[in-house]
């Protein structure tokens, strides 16, 4: 129970804390959009720990694909958003 009490405080944090700068408009966009993307993936991976209890040193085949899977999703999502966004302002 204690593990899915610290992933909640944690992914609430990691939430407040970029919802906080774009409401306050303390960053300039670029700076705000790191801070988007460092917190995203900081969140990803509390969810894996202290949700899914996957960590590097397990021994289990299933967990290890599940960390695999997970790791090729988010270079997946996390790459594609880049170059999107990247190729979508060359155009505009």
């Amino acid at each position: 129970m204690k593990s899915y009490l610290v992933g909640v405080v944690l992914a609430s944090m990691l939430t407040a804390i970029p919802f906080g700068f774009v409401a306050t408009r303390t960053l300039p966009p670029t700076q705000t959009l790191i801070v988007i993307a460092i917190a995203a993936v900081a969140q990803v991976v509390v969810h894996l720990r202290y949700f899914l209890h996957l960590d590097l040193k397990s021994s289990s085949q299933d967990k290890l694909i599940a960390f695999c899977f997970a790791a090729i999703v988010l270079f997946v999502l996390v790459g594609g958003t880049i170059w999107i966004m990247l190729t979508g302002s060359r155009t505009a």
